[in-house]
């Protein structure tokens, strides 16, 4: 039979608990009280070890599962997220009595591996990979495996980095031409993997992805490194030494930290926050989910970034029209960067990449008729939709990049990547 822990509390009766365990279909072989006295006399013996700690049960136990015999209300609902999140960060199942979450199941990968993982969409996960990629090139052979929700029915790989008539050609023979792998390798100018998922649970596992199979792609090149870039909240399901989450500065902090994106904190060995400035996200804000984030795990390093745009070619003096996902909030801004540190007059800044009807009729704006190049951000319809419409007009596109950097006072974030990446490279060297 399957050992397992069973998490009890004190609002049931010993007996009641024991016989519990004789019906379940497990072999009981440890137990940690989560609280509650009410039914307790002081003398209860429930036939097995009690453990201090959830983790310290899982380890004694040996326990292949954990099942919560516990209930409101010494356990909350937001209780048992918690304890879902830790039970699965230790690799095994917590199954209640209605309710079951498995780990991500993670294919053992052979070469020193890192991953960047997101706790949603449109967080700047592909940018801070893109950081990451390049940093890491400087003095490795690198190759990024980045799945995506547009991405190949069969893992593709990239050699060189492709240009927006390149793309161009993708998106006019039917293909996502800004999916993840693409952008990666047009802007971290690295070889890439290109393979796709589709669906994502709430621990971050893919209902189908063709990720082992473009790991296997990178592992042929013998590279020094493997980059794997997680999709939207969605994880990559392969085996990496080390983890970097990327989280909104702006976001929820009970999505970031709470429901099983706790699981996805104690899976991972940095977080890097984000779009940390004013007006997306307060001092204050800021400060909140830095304590969520401590509460779930007080020893993972958290860095604070922003990201500043910075398009891959020359524009100063021309009239650009930008394209990005960037929200209205920021578009003062973006617009003063470019004319003051890139020399550009900016006609038009439109944030409707992924809305195309927005985006159609943001390009049929005046302003963006004025302009003489269109800077756009790599996702959505930059290409299908935006590049399309430069050649229609004879306008030029310029791919724009977003650089990370951390904030004054912040750690070092590229000494902190560098760390995590030697680390990775030494336990899997030790594996061997």
């Amino acid at each position: 039979m399957t050992r397992a822990l069973a998490l009890i509390d004190g609002e049931h009766y010993a007996e009641v608990v024991v016989d519990a365990f004789r019906e379940l279909p497990y072999e009981v072989a440890g137990a940690v009280a989560l609280g509650g006295t009410e039914k307790l006399r002081g003398d209860e013996d429930y036939g097995v070890p009690l453990h201090e700690t959830l983790e310290d049960g899982i380890g004694a136990s040996g326990a292949e599962v954990v099942i919560d015999l516990s209930d409101e209300p010494v356990v909350t609902a937001r209780d048992r997220m918690r304890l879902a999140s830790r039970t699965l960060a230790a690799g095994v199942p917590y199954v209640g009595a209605d309710f079951r979450f498995d780990p991500v199941a993670f294919a053992p990968f052979e070469l020193p591996a890192l991953a960047v993982i997101g706790s949603g969409k449109r967080v700047g996960k592909t940018a801070v990979a893109g950081h990451v990629a390049r940093l890491l090139a400087e003095t490795r052979d690198v190759v990024v495996v980045a799945m995506g929700r547009g991405g190949p029915r069969e893992p593709v790989v990239v050699e060189e980095a492709p240009d927006v008539d390149a793309l161009l050609a993708l998106a006019r023979a039917g293909q996502h031409a800004a999916s993840d792998y693409l952008e990666d390798a047009a802007l971290a100018r690295v070889v890439t993997v290109g393979c796709r998922r589709c669906g994502g649970g709430l621990a971050g596992a893919p209902f189908v992805s063709n990720v082992e199979a473009g790991a296997r792609a990178a592992a042929e090149r013998r590279p020094d490194l493997v980059l794997f870039e997680g999709s939207g909240a969605a994880l990559p399901p392969v085996e990496t030494a080390r983890r970097v989450l990327v989280a909104g500065g702006a976001q929820d902090p009970e999505l970031v930290a709470g429901y099983l994106g706790a699981y996805r904190i104690l899976l991972s060995d940095l977080v890097v926050l984000t779009g940390c400035e004013e007006p997306l996200v307060s001092a204050g804000a800021l400060a909140r989910l830095r304590e969520s984030i401590a509460d779930v795990r007080a020893d993972v390093p958290v860095i604070a970034t922003v990201f500043r745009l910075r398009p891959v070619e020359p524009v100063a003096g021309r009239r650009v029209a930008l394209f990005t996902t960037a929200p209205e909030a920021v578009h003062g801004r973006l617009r003063e960067t470019l004319e003051s540190e890139h020399g550009a007059e900016v006609t038009l800044v439109s944030g409707n990449l992924s809305r195309r009807d927005a985006l159609r009729a943001d390009l049929d704006r005046e302003e963006a008729r004025e302009a003489d190049a269109y800077l756009v951000e790599i996702k959505a319809a930059a290409i299908d939709v935006v590049a399309e419409a430069g050649a229609e007009r004879g306008i030029p596109v310029v791919p724009a990049d977003n650089a990370v950097e951390a904030l004054p006072g912040e750690p070092n974030l590229d000494a902190a990547l560098l760390a995590l990446a030697d680390e990775a490279s030494r336990e899997a060297v030790g594996a061997r």
